[in-house]
């Protein structure tokens, strides 16, 4: 994985360059470079992960008349088959990268060339006679990637940072960017990049920019089938596309390792990467967080009902994996608080934020790649608001069910009525879901359901797991945001996936005899995070200090408001499953310094 960026149409100085570039270290270590010739630059930094020598970027090739130029950050899964496509067609390589791959295939395909990856990734490719830049997004937006049409220019990186760090540029909040804090936060709006002027290219996207236009058009969306297959043919397919999603992102030529919650999914992971590692010969790392007196203060809820350790020691003993446990103090979760709000450009999920950015920072220390169970809830139905009737059947975000309390902390006209702005956000979303003639209601609701998390809830989550990991330099994976399972399983009828009415029901039909029975039947518990009260005190000094001040926070919210709200108890979580009242603090604490950090500019 790396950091890409560029400038184009636009004055790109050497010492632009280079202060752009510095933005980009801690996703890019291992090195940085650029391409430039006369107003376009392409700049690069580089995690190394496959081919250290041979895939080197920018990296360019002439064919066809044509010259080109790339930067790229993601992994193709499919490399060894697409490679084998280029060479019967008469391109030859240099190395065993991806990357090369990914620029050949350019070359040869043009923009069609989305439709033959595997993986996940952002690109942009420059063709250096015809002066056009094409960009494109993996179809899940496991990766990102920003843009801004600036000055009749564009600007582009993987991470907001850069494009703020070019000369002049504003870091200004309009209305729908303040709209998007207070009433969606830490969502926001696809396609947004809450900062005035900077959009992200959405998941499924590609763009081509030249002589100053800009074109922009959806390559993939989910897209509703008639599905054929029995209920075990069902399972059956569900079983080889894991398995062989799983396989396929475990290359790498440098050591890797797998998130292990004990949970279904990581457990699913970790298991097919045990088994293959032992044919090997070898042993699978594997990594686990815990909170420093959570076997004290834990208090089991209808979202997280038990606690990890049993599980997780259970697929230790059956994979005979190298475990490491790190174990978090509050004093570590609150320590991260600016650095998380960094890494993300914007306030996330408080302490689940915070945890994973510490956590990350220890897995660096023994592996480069990891592979981790995210998505899997999304796709195949796993969170409790696929089952909660009453949830289910409620308009609105069903991780959000809080518009009215958000609403009133606004001391700004957003402009519009913020129900209204929040409820045409999501009828927009449940329009656009694509759903075969003569669906049942409830089969038309899941499938709404699965859209709205895929384009909402998942979009939080894969920013949470990119930016708290590559801060570190550390590559995350995500196989079951293989396209090829999001697919399938959008077609899947509710009652399959709903097997047994059980969460995920299809999924551990599908891998039965994979697991150990404890776990394969364990209830859905979300990621961990600590029952401490002195995490709680410890943000509430801070929140108390803060109310203390004239602090740039009060310019957008009502300081009294707030003072009512935290000492409110509200049925609904701020967002998620577990952003209650210490999660809530600690976001407007990220949503003050962030302010700070960057010099937001009101723009309204």
């Amino acid at each position: 994985m790396c950091a890409i960026s560029g400038i184009i149409g636009l004055s790109a100085e050497p010492e632009v360059i280079h202060k752009m570039l510095k933005t980009m270290a801690r996703r890019g270590p291992d090195g940085e470079n650029y391409f430039q010739e006369d107003d376009a630059a392409l700049l690069h930094s580089r995690l190394a992960i496959i081919d250290p020598q041979g895939g080197r970027q920018p990296m360019e090739l002439e064919w066809e008349g044509e010259r080109y130029c790339l930067v790229y950050n993601g992994e193709l899964y499919n490399t060894a088959e697409l490679r084998r496509d280029l060479e019967n067609l008469g391109h030859l390589f240099q190395g065993h990268s991806d990357t090369e791959v990914v620029l050949h295939a350019y070359a040869q395909y043009g923009w069609e060339c989305v439709h033959h990856f595997n993986g996940i990734f952002a690109l942009a490719a420059w063709e250096r006679k015809r002066r056009r830049l094409f960009l494109a997004r993996d179809r899940i937006g496991v990766k990102p990637l920003f843009y801004s049409r600036y000055q009749g220019g564009l600007l582009f990186a993987s991470e907001m940072k850069t494009i703020l760090a070019y000369p002049g540029f504003p870091a200004r909040l309009g209305r729908t960017g303040a709209a998007q804090l207070i009433l969606l936060g830490p969502g926001r709006l696809p396609g947004s990049g809450v900062f005035e002027d900077i959009q992200e290219l959405e998941p499924g996207c590609m763009a081509f920019f030249e002589a100053g236009i800009w074109e922009m058009t959806r390559y993939w969306k989910l897209l509703d089938r008639v599905h054929t297959d029995s209920f075990e043919q069902t399972a059956e397919q569900v079983r080889f596309l894991v398995e062989d999603a799983v396989l396929r992102q475990m290359v790498s030529d440098v050591p890797i390792g797998t998130f292990l919650s004990g949970g279904l999914d990581s457990s699913i992971i970790t298991a097919i990467c045990a088994g293959k590692m032992r044919e090997q010969g070898q042993r699978l790392s594997t990594f686990s967080v815990d909170y420093q007196n959570n076997d004290q203060y834990f208090q089991a809820n209808k979202f997280q009902p038990n606690t990890d350790s049993v599980y997780i020691q259970c697929m230790v003993d059956a994979q005979q994996t190298v475990h490491e446990k790190t174990v978090l103090t509050p004093e570590d979760l609150v320590g991260a608080l600016e650095a998380a709000t960094i890494a993300r450009d914007l306030p996330g999920m408080a302490d689940v934020d915070f945890s994973l950015l510490a956590f990350c920072g220890r897995i660096r220390k023994r592996v480069k790649v990891a592979l981790s169970g995210e998505c899997a809830d999304e796709i195949f139905g796993g969170y409790p608001w696929y089952r909660d009737p009453e949830v289910r059947e409620r308009a609105g975000f069903p991780w959000a069910q809080n518009t009215k309390q958000r609403a009133a902390l606004l001391n700004r006209d957003i402009g519009r009525n913020p129900e209204e702005f929040v409820m045409d956000a999501y009828n927009q979303t449940c329009r656009e879901s694509d759903i075969l003639p003569g669906t049942s209601p409830e089969e038309r609701r899941m499938k709404e359901m699965v859209n709205l998390n895929f384009r909402w809830f998942m979009q939080t989550l894969l920013d949470r797991k990119d930016r708290m990991s590559m801060y570190h330099g550390l590559e995350v994976r995500v196989p079951f945001c293989d396209y090829r399972i999001a697919e399938y399983l959008y077609g899947v009828p509710w009652e399959f996936k709903d097997y047994q009415g059980r969460e995920k029901g299809l999924l551990r039909r599908a891998v039965e005899g994979l697991l150990p029975e404890q776990v394969l039947y364990r209830k859905k518990s979300p990621y961990p995070k600590t029952f401490d009260p002195r995490y709680a005190e410890l943000i509430s000094h801070r929140m108390q200090e803060l109310l203390e001040k004239d602090a740039p926070l009060w310019q957008l919210v009502s300081k009294e408001a707030v003072k009512t709200f935290l000492h409110t108890d509200s049925p609904w979580p701020w967002y998620g499953q577990l952003m209650r009242k210490p999660q809530t603090m600690a976001y407007f604490l990220q949503l003050d310094f962030w302010m700070r950090h960057y010099r937001v500019e009101f723009c309204f």
